[in-house]
């Protein structure tokens, strides 16, 4: 009976209204009708009678009477318990509520809570930012933490203006603030996780088909110089032998003469072999870096490329990756402009891409996929010269 007892009750905790007709009862009265039985009452008022008789006193002689026991009994339960009604203004319960139980009101002490200052609203999203790791200058942050506060003051301004209007509340609280910064956190957090993702894979697949290039093209043109040596080499032999054929005729006693010359054909033709089978090695060789390279376009899937289509604003990388696929198609780009682009966080000079205006078309073409893999298949051995020449800023950036 000395001790004082407090709980809390919030909107969330109200699963019935009837919750609510003993709470006001309990305030109005200080007890709850019906909740204790008559037996019950006289129990808890004759425990009551010591703790009576030495606060009250009463007259010597005369025993106290039950009810006032039981008075005695429910002035110290109103003394003693404490409660904390914690209910949202927002709709029309809180109204409602008002008018149903007059005591929630009348009996309490009512504190608002009114809006956080920008000030504070600013130290709030420092505090959960400042240990978020974001690939962002101190500069940069500073002025997220301010907009974060100004955005979250600004819904609150733009709310009264609505109720000037509309007359009607809408109600912005810092629990809404703090869910505020902590979406921002998850999208951003998903977001830079699934661009460098994205920035690995294509750049992996691209330097790839670079390294398969490039050795496709030295080996086509080793095999080219051979070509044209085992070409001279079997006009030579063709001569030398239809030559022989014609002395063989004339005279024997050139016979020596002709088994020198043969001799010497068929050294040519050993040579002639050796170097065609040192081309054979070094086609050998490059084999592998083609396959890897035909491996890295065959694991381009339909998801993919609709994630490319579905970019609202493609980073540096994507786009010129996207022009060079432009450039071994031979489709067209835009005029050349020069342009600062952001290559893993370095500014770089170089010219203006064309996902905007050429490459989204190129995106939107059902058959995009289709063309890739063609060109894997079966194009690949046709890159000339000049399509090199082109490639090469983009493979020196």
């Amino acid at each position: 009976m000395g001790k004082s007892v407090s709980f809390i009750m919030t909107d969330a905790e109200i699963k019935s209204e009837t919750f609510l007709e003993a709470i006001n009862s309990m305030l109005a009265t200080g007890e709850i009708p019906g909740l204790i039985p008559k037996d019950e009452k006289d129990v808890f008022a004759l425990e009551c009678k010591n703790i009576f008789v030495k606060e009250i006193g009463g007259t010597k002689g005369v025993e106290p009477s039950l009810l006032e026991l039981w008075t005695f009994f429910i002035n110290r339960v109103k003394d003693q318990l404490h409660m904390i009604l914690a209910f949202s203004p927002v709709g029309n319960k809180f109204r409602e509520r008002s008018q149903k139980f007059p005591s929630l009101f009348s009996q309490c002490s009512i504190d608002w809570f009114l809006p956080w200052p920008e000030d504070a609203l600013v130290a709030v999203s420092h505090k959960f930012l400042s240990v978020f790791q974001m690939d962002a200058k101190k500069e940069v942050k500073a002025a997220l933490e301010l907009h974060m506060g100004k955005c979250h003051d600004l819904v609150t301004s733009v709310c009264d203006i609505y109720f000037q209007r509309m007359r009607r509340y809408v109600y912005v609280t810092p629990k809404s603030y703090l869910s505020f910064i902590d979406l921002y956190k998850d999208v951003y957090t998903k977001k830079y996780n699934g661009i460098d993702v994205e920035e690995r894979n294509i750049v992996s697949g691209l330097e790839k088909l670079a390294e398969a290039s490039e050795g496709v093209e030295v080996l086509k043109i080793a095999l080219k110089k051979e070509e044209v040596t085992l070409k001279a080499a079997t006009e030579e032999v063709e001569k030398v032998l239809k030559e022989l054929e014609v002395e063989s005729r004339k005279a024997k006693i050139k016979a020596d003469e002709v088994a020198v010359v043969q001799a010497n054909c068929i050294a040519q033709k050993t040579q002639i072999e050796g170097e065609k089978e040192s081309a054979d090695r070094d086609l050998a060789k490059a084999m592998p870096f083609l396959d890897k390279a035909i491996a890295a376009a065959d694991s381009i899937k339909p998801a993919d490329i609709n994630e490319l289509k579905g970019m609202r604003n493609a980073v540096d990388t994507t786009r010129l990756i996207m022009d060079t696929i432009h450039i071994l198609f031979m489709r067209p780009l835009d005029v050349v402009k020069p342009r600062n682009l952001n290559i893993l966080k370095t500014d770089i000079p170089f010219v203006c891409d064309s996902f905007d205006n050429c490459t989204k078309l190129t995106l939107g073409s059902s058959n995009f996929l289709k063309d890739l893999l063609d060109f894997s298949n079966f194009e690949k051995d046709n890159i000339n010269e000049e399509t090199i020449e082109l490639l090469e800023p983009y493979l020196l950036l």
